[in-house]
């Protein structure tokens, strides 16, 4: 039998089923191996060198794939097509090599872009070797991140109490989110007014048109900065006589975009359906590595990790098929569409992101799939299969009316959409404006005609500062810049989020001031590693790494001699020089202009004293100058800072609507523990049901339907396909969750309780238990919790509702059944019962003890009447230390 070794377990099901009897598909669960947390894992006086160890979850796994390949004559390692994957396998080959168990087999290396059976077996007929150019450029980017991160952490700590970490990547993608925060704050708005006319031509027709001259000047956008220059513009439209003086046709066609690479798909899911970036990834992994499909398991997108925006011959042909018979001939174009990018990494090699079959329509996979997998199945299905339909045709008109003397020019522009090609299946945001047919259709004029006024509007505006970056706007400036890679964005994103450096608000990130302060100090003492194009340019030299164009621990050696020689300048730094270039930096976001222009770095405590950031053991906050004589302090904030849009008390308490089932009305609330949706109001002391709305949740975005199904929970998704017991979900004290059989297990952050299926839940039970080495053995017969073995500190154990029993010596995990594991527990019960120890299955009180202190007064008032009086009382304190096996004597 061979061996094949993939990464998750869903993907072994599923290829095991194509490959039939002659192979064991065995899981690694991702990485196997990682570098020690700690200082010394890469060396780069000895060349580099780095120290692996086995992560404790994945030594289990290799243990049994080691036992199978000593049996095997040929060892497949399948797992990803990209740099993670080729790691994975390499990681994998070195365990196996150093435990002595490829003596006479054969390791082939196979790779497939998608999960279908023809691809699968035409994988396997064309091995090919493990890419060293990849592993190279995976081992040059972790030693680079590890000594980032291990060496400029620790300065953050020193120089910057309060600090958690820094990172190669985060800390660029940080300095964004900081430096547009600092846009918005420095942002004034400036006035400024259009002015538009309605119009009608001799046939009563309709049109309106802004003005575009005046005076003969052509006015821009802020040419018209106050109402006065407003009203005189106004009085020159409405002093004049106007006609036609030019009109403008003109057919544009607009071309469908390529299929989606991993950053199209994480920025649109992001725009259209709001997924992040996270779940976005999470939920196309299991799209590619195949749902149950009439009782085949079927992978029905490729690859989703790629740069690459073509797709293959196969592909487009069936695309091109499925146009015709379902919009039409006219809607295929003459020539098939074919994209291309130049590829300068190994995930720009791989086809774009599309489905493994064209003609599997959502509507024909929807009811087997949950509400999250359908909708990124079905925008990745339109876009790929809009990418190969006929462009869109639109008819755009320009009508410029003028005034007899010329001076005076206003514009009226419409368009219609004459044939509407890939608009019939799928739009980008782009796409959107004025695009309906018949949206903005102007009237037929000619040149010359004379146009009767109606009316003249004017409107005030105001400039406003660039927006915050969103998920989407994020991942595409990052890819704009060059910096990191999209099969990187998701974690460098949820990073920023867990080390609590910027905040999700409104879909839009907010810096905290703790991330404000770590980029200043990156800004002021290690510039260079936090600028934009330095970040880009390491990047193209990992990817010349992986194309084998330039050696890896050369890269290693340049980048750490200048990086260490920077650490080192910040050896003499002191904290009164890290303050100081802070308050600089930062004091006009901490302490602006005050409304009546009074100084504000003024201490509000004392006459003469100077506020300003300083740092202390717990991180930083504002002070004094004049301390220890005065002790003002607060909290490093903003003072009167108002919360962001869509987080004002104005929107919350608010109500979202009336529950159709009960009649009560359903309420947005804020409570001292945060906000959370309530049902109607208290009656008498019944207290209305409430649900909380979990942390990362928009308040903005919850509607009523919402909030109905957060009151719903916990809810039951459904039933274990291993033990036939429910899977619950719900809302905790930790955050939202999923139940299965006692063992509780958090949902991911960026993934919506509410709408969780089964399939993801069951992913979530058993990547937990696989983890802590859990299985669960079946229900107890005296109150049917679960019976556990799993692995703790001291070794492998049995456990039942809080009471444990350790395996006897010498037994092996594998030889405990349901039978063995109620019978240890039940020993352990009746020695610690005996013992005196006071405790048995279960965690309650053993029956001993409570007779103790029952027995007890009835020994006293014996020694009384026999006339120890008080001689016995020196006794008692011997008595009563052994009295729970006394009494229990004596009862008996």
């Amino acid at each position: 039998m061979d061996v094949v070794v993939v990464e998750s377990p869903t993907k072994a099901k599923t290829i095991e089923k194509y490959l039939g009897g002659k192979y064991k598909v065995m899981a690694s669960y991702g990485h196997v191996r990682d570098l020690p947390p700690k200082d010394g894992s890469v060396r780069p006086e000895a060349g580099f060198e780095m120290d692996w160890e086995v992560q404790e979850r994945a030594d289990k796994r290799l243990r049994e794939i080691a036992q199978a390949v000593k049996q095997a004559d040929n060892l497949y390692l399948a797992t990803d097509p990209d740099r993670e994957g080729e790691a994975i396998s390499w990681h994998v080959l070195q365990v196996l090599r150093e435990r002595a168990v490829l003596d006479d087999v054969a390791v082939r290396r196979v790779v497939f872009n998608e999960i279908t059976k023809n691809a699968v077996l035409d994988a396997m007929a064309n091995p090919r070797d493990v890419d060293e150019a990849l592993v190279q450029a995976y081992l040059a980017r972790r030693a680079l991140d590890y000594l980032v991160g291990f060496t400029l952490s620790p300065v953050l700590w020193r120089k910057l109490p309060g600090s958690k970490s820094a990172g190669r990547v985060q800390s660029v993608a940080l300095r964004l989110i900081c430096e547009r925060e600092a846009e918005i704050e420095s942002f004034r708005p400036q006035e400024y007014w259009s002015v538009a006319a309605a119009f009608r031509n001799g046939k009563d027709e309709a049109l309106t048109a802004r003005l575009t001259h005046l005076d003969g000047e052509k006015l821009g956008k802020l040419s018209l900065k106050s109402e006065a220059d407003a009203a005189r513009a106004r009085s020159a439209i409405e002093g004049a006589d106007f006609k036609v003086g030019s009109v403008e046709r003109k057919q544009v066609r607009r071309h469908p975009q390529p299929p989606f690479t991993t950053s199209t798909l994480q920025q649109e899911a992001s725009r259209k359906l709001r997924f992040g970036a996270s779940r976005t990834m999470m939920t196309a992994q299991r799209l590619y590595e195949g749902i149950d499909i009439g009782g085949e398991t079927v992978g029905l997108i490729t690859y989703m990790r790629t740069d690459g925006v073509q797709i293959s011959g196969e592909a487009i042909s069936a695309c091109r098929r499925l146009i015709g018979g379902r919009f039409g001939d006219n809607y295929v174009p003459e020539n098939p569409r074919r994209y291309h990018k130049a590829a300068k990494n190994a995930q720009e090699a791989h086809e774009a992101i599309r489905p493994t079959d064209m003609f599997r329509t959502p509507e024909s996979v929807a009811h087997r799939l949950s509400d999250e997998q359908r909708k990124l199945y079905e925008l990745i299905w339109k876009r790929a299969v809009a990418s190969q339909m006929e462009s869109a045709v639109l008819d755009q008109v320009a009508v410029d009316i003028a005034a007899a003397d010329g001076r005076t020019v206003l514009r009226a522009t419409g368009s219609v959409v004459r044939f509407d090609g890939f608009f019939r299946l799928y739009r980008e945001d782009r796409d959107d404006p004025e695009d309906e047919e018949g949206s903005n259709l102007l009237p037929d004029v000619r040149e010359g005609e004379a146009l009767r006024r109606d009316s003249v509007e004017t409107e005030q505006h105001f400039t406003q500062p660039p927006p915050r970056y969103t998920e989407a706007s994020l991942v595409k400036k990052l890819e704009e810049l060059g910096i990191g890679r999209p099969s990187t964005y998701a974690s460098i994103i949820s990073v920023l989020q867990d080390r609590d450096y910027v905040q999700l608000e409104n879909r839009r990130f907010r810096p905290e001031d703790r991330g404000r302060l770590v980029t200043a100090f990156l800004s002021n003492f290690f510039n260079r590693y936090v600028q934009y194009n330095f970040t880009a340019e390491l990047e193209d030299r990992l990817d010349d790494i992986s194309g084998g164009r330039v050696d890896w621990k050369q890269v290693l050696e340049d980048f750490w001699t200048a990086f260490s020689e920077a650490v080192g300048n910040t050896r003499d730094l002191t904290i009164s020089q890290v303050i100081d270039a802070l308050d600089a930096d930062l004091g006009p976001h901490f302490f602006p202009p005050r409304e009546d222009s009074g100084d504000a770095r003024a201490c509000p405590s004392c006459d003469n004293g100077r506020i300003g950031l300083k740092l202390g053991r717990f991180g930083a906050f504002i002070g004094c100058s004049n301390y220890p004589e005065c002790r003002y302090t607060r909290r490093l904030e903003v003072p009167g800072q108002e919360e962001d849009e869509g987080q004002s008390s104005a929107d919350i308490p608010r109500e979202l609507g009336t529950d159709p089932e009960t009649g009560k009305v359903v309420h947005l609330k804020k409570g001292p523990y945060g906000i959370y949706v309530q049902l109607g109001e208290a009656e008498g002391k019944a207290k209305p049901k409430r649900a909380s709305v979990p942390k990362g949740m928009d308040p903005a975005s919850i509607d009523l339907e919402r909030a109905l199904s957060l009151l719903s929970l916990p809810r039951e998704i459904g039933r274990h396909p291993t033990s036939g017991e429910p899977i619950k979900a719900g809302i905790g004290r930790f955050g939202p969750y999923v139940e299965h059989m006692g063992q509780y297990v958090s949902v991911p952050k960026d993934e919506d309780v509410i709408v969780l299926g089964l399939n993801r839940a069951v992913t979530l039970v058993d990547e937990a238990a696989e983890k802590a080495d859990l299985r669960t053995l079946g229900k107890h017969p005296e109150d049917g919790k679960p019976v556990t073995v799993r692995k703790g500190r001291f070794g492998y154990f049995v456990g039942h509702n809080g009471a444990r029993a350790p395996l006897p010596r010498g037994a092996s995990v594998d030889d405990i059944d349901f039978d063995r594991a109620v019978q240890l527990l039940a020993d352990k019960a009746a020695r610690e019962t005996s013992g005196g120890k006071g405790k048995k299955s279960g965690g309650k009180k053993a029956p001993a003890k409570a007779s103790a202190k029952k027995a007890a007064p009835k020994k006293a008032a014996a020694g009384k009447s026999s006339g120890a009086g008080k001689k016995t009382q020196p006794k008692k304190k011997s008595a009563k230390i052994g009295s729970a096996a006394g009494d229990g004597a004596s009862e008996n």
